[in-house]
Formats: C-alpha cells, sequence, structure tokens
C-alpha cells in the first residue's frame, strides 16, 4: 500500500470539461480526508472512498471543508490554493490526504498527497498546512 503524491488524472480531464468551480464566492466545495498508511493512493485515483480513511477523536469520516482561495495567475501558470486546515483537539494518525470536490456528483477526486510519514496529534490540532498561493507553490498549479 501507498499513497503517491499527485495531481489525479480524472481531474485533469474534469477540469476540461467544467466540472470543478475553485472560486472563493459561488464555487464548489471542496473537502480534506485524511488516510492510514495503508491507503492506496495515486494519480489514478478518481473519487473520494472511505476505504483506510484515518479516524479518531474529532475527526469525521469524509474530513472537513476546505476554504477555497480565488484561482489568479502569474506569468503562465494559473494557480489556486485554500486556507490551511485544523482538525482541533484531534487524536488521530495519517499518513496522507486527498482533497476532493464534494460539490460534484461522485465527489470526485482531486488530488492526493502523502505526508512522508505518519502524523499523529493526540488530543490536540492536527493540521494541513498549504504552501503560499503562489505561481511556485500553490497546491494546484496548471503551468
Amino acid at each position: 500500500m501507498a499513497i503517491t503524491q499527485a495531481m489525479c488524472t480524472s481531474f485533469k480531464k474534469e477540469l476540461l470539461e467544467a466540472k470543478h468551480n475553485f472560486l472563493a464566492s459561488g464555487g464548489n466545495s471542496f473537502k480534506l480526508a485524511l488516510y492510514t498508511s495503508s491507503a492506496t493512493m495515486t494519480a489514478a485515483t478518481t473519487a473520494f472512498t472511505t476505504t483506510n480513511q484515518a479516524s479518531g477523536t474529532n475527526y469525521t469520516s469524509g474530513g472537513a471543508a476546505l476554504t477555497n482561495v480565488n484561482p489568479t495567475s502569474s506569468g503562465t501558470t494559473a494557480f489556486t490554493d485554500f486556507a490551511d486546515l485544523t482538525f482541533g483537539t484531534a487524536t488521530i494518525t495519517a499518513r496522507g490526504c486527498m482533497i476532493y470536490n464534494d460539490t460534484a456528483s461522485g465527489d470526485p477526486a482531486v488530488a492526493v498527497f502523502d505526508f512522508g510519514g505518519d502524523k499523529t496529534s493526540t488530543a490536540g490540532s492536527f493540521t494541513i498546512q498549504f504552501p503560499a498561493a503562489d505561481a511556485s507553490n500553490a497546491v494546484i498549479r496548471i503551468a
């Protein structure tokens, strides 16, 4: 089992089909779900699944809602990002996560991320810190 960090291939196709709207106001709702080291997620991942999803105190199946940051561009790169996400007073262990579109039919996957090892919180904050929203670092970039 492994999590391979990737923008999902199905997401790339769905962008061309206008299935995802990242606008902060009026856009789709995106969520972030946490997964254990038993999860298998790659660029071929197509949708949210509960299989090998993390569980624990103050973590709800399906994860939590993300706060969209309006898409923008710099040079030849378009990008968008999300506000940092914290699961408060959580007791949880996760190896990675998936961002998915909770508004679109079938909960299509956007991207999967490997934390590089198990990350744990014990009755504390489990925080997903997103990179700077710029052309070199934003979590979703199209160059």
